[in-house]
């Protein structure tokens, strides 16, 4: 299971590219106080906690629990 800092998120969709249960996209509407459009994880029963989108995530976003 992830969870995402959206107000740290900068949208650069280096998790997104990642995930290999392709389970994280940017969000088209809505955004973060900073204008930024988020990443969110679109099922998270799929995930499989391989820790690669927090790994890859310049910002530390992105947290990782089993």
């Amino acid at each position: 299971m992830i969870s995402i800092d959206n107000e740290r998120c900068k949208g650069c969709a280096l998790c997104v590219s990642v995930c290999p249960k392709k389970i994280i996209e940017i969000q088209k509407n809505g955004h973060n106080s900073k204008g930024y459009y988020t990443a969110h994880c679109t099922d998270n029963e799929k995930c499989i906690s391989c820790a690669m989108c927090a790994m890859m995530c310049p910002d530390c976003a992105i947290k990782v629990e089993k």
